[in-house]
């Protein structure tokens, strides 16, 4: 069984016990969290549900493993004849989210 679920803006394929990085959620480390955008389900039966955006009454319910923080990017501004320089760093922040359960109902 796996699910097509949507967080942050982004769409992730999780199944059951699997662990999944995701932008930041509010929840600390070891707290629950539930997932309510899913947006296709298939069954160990091969039997696939698409929702028209959603599956009604579906949901993906995991733990927060850990919150971290991604790899760094490094950016650069230039402006051509004008010697405008801007380096500059970010790293995004991410939790780590274990699969527990798809429910459907």
């Amino acid at each position: 069984m796996y699910a097509i679920l949507e967080a942050g803006g982004k769409q992730y394929r999780v199944r059951p016990g699997e662990l999944v990085v995701v932008d930041k959620l509010p929840q600390a480390a070891g707290e629950p969290c539930v997932f309510e955008r899913v947006l296709l389900v298939s069954g160990d039966d091969g039997q696939v549900q698409v929702g028209t955006p959603v599956v009604q009454g579906a949901k993906a319910l995991g733990c927060v493993v850990e919150q971290v923080r991604g790899p760094k990017i490094i950016g650069f501004k230039y402006k051509p004849k004008t010697n405008y320089r801007r380096r500059f760093g970010h790293r995004q922040e991410l939790s780590c989210v274990r699969i527990e359960e798809i429910q459907i109902q």
